[in-house]
């Protein structure tokens, strides 16, 4: 865990724009309490793509004879591939030196749900099966985990590392500007939502 650190810059040296920056909020912040080697950018790829193999034991279970080698083949290839995707991910941040970016929450925490249920149909017989929609079906559950990773994750844990190490990574960059952008985004979100709601009301009256 990166809160402290021995020497040069800690947690409690930054100002609360950098710190929220650093942690990030939701999983972020709780990945950030993690010890650094546990909360590795691939560690956590493995750890989505284990839970993305665990949610389809139920599928494989009813709809397969001899399930249990297919699905932990599956497994382990999901786990691998995300694992992969997360190593991957650090190693352009650590040569890209880029910030996290939010992202849409409102987008990618549904794409796992939708393709677990295209997954479904599919192995029900109530979809047609073939290369499209196995495909997509596969690529809506892998892709949240990585995608999160890429652009959020393992930027943060890059800046977790360098004040582990004493270095501040805010040195050339004052995070403000940055999260001046991100709450605009926030704020355009919530806006957008707020429209809906306000149409819906309108259509009651």
């Amino acid at each position: 865990m990166a809160q402290d650190s021995p020497r040069g810059v800690s947690m409690a040296s930054l100002d609360d724009s950098q710190r929220e920056m650093v942690t990030g909020g939701g999983l972020s912040s709780r990945f950030s309490k993690l010890p650094l080697w546990l909360s590795h950018p691939s560690n956590i790829g493995a750890f989505y793509g284990l839970l993305v193999s665990l949610a389809l034991l139920l599928p494989y279970i009813m709809t397969e004879e001899f399930w249990f080698a297919l699905w932990l083949l599956h497994a382990s290839l999901l786990i691998f591939a995300t694992a992969f995707l997360g190593l991957f991910s650090r190693l352009v941040t650590a040569f890209t030196s880029r910030m996290p970016i939010a992202v849409n929450r409102r987008v990618l925490y549904p794409m796992p749900f939708i393709g677990f249920a295209l997954f479904t149909l599919i192995h029900t017989d109530l979809l047609v099966n073939n290369t499209v929609t196995q495909y997509l079906a596969w690529g809506l559950l892998m892709i949240p985990g990585p995608l999160y990773i890429h652009l959020s994750w393992a930027p943060r844990w890059r800046l977790l590392c360098m004040i582990e190490d004493g270095n501040n990574p805010f040195k050339d960059m004052p995070a403000k500007e940055y999260l001046k952008e991100q709450d605009e985004d926030i704020a355009s979100d919530d806006s957008d939502l707020m429209e809906v709601v306000e149409s819906f009301e309108s259509e009651e009256e």
